[in-house]
């Protein structure tokens, strides 16, 4: 356990920051998993409705994964690959490869 004042805060101040990043961490997940489903919502029922939902559940996912990165919970690589995981599902979903 901590000894001196200095040593104390700092145990505080990394339980603090730990919390912060659990909360950005769960947001992040679970706005990926709402865009995942709302992909594979418009996948089965095709729709501008479900196209909207698609594109907000998108962009709130991308702005939460920015955000993240911004505050140094996420690595930037590892952001990308996240959205690039998103994109590729989006762009799976709205627009399916051509059968031939």
């Amino acid at each position: 356990m901590a000894n001196n004042k200095s040593s104390k805060k700092r145990v505080q101040i990394a339980e603090r920051n730990r919390l912060e990043n659990k909360s950005y961490k769960s947001a992040m997940r679970t706005l990926m998993k709402r865009c995942f489903s709302a992909c594979s919502n418009y996948s089965q029922q095709p729709g501008e409705t479900a196209k909207a939902n698609v594109k907000a559940s998108m962009d709130s996912a991308f702005s939460k994964i920015d955000k993240a990165v911004k505050r140094g919970v996420l690595h930037r690589n590892t952001a990308a690959h996240q959205k690039s995981r998103l994109s590729a599902a989006v762009k799976q979903a709205i627009e399916p490869a051509p059968s031939t």
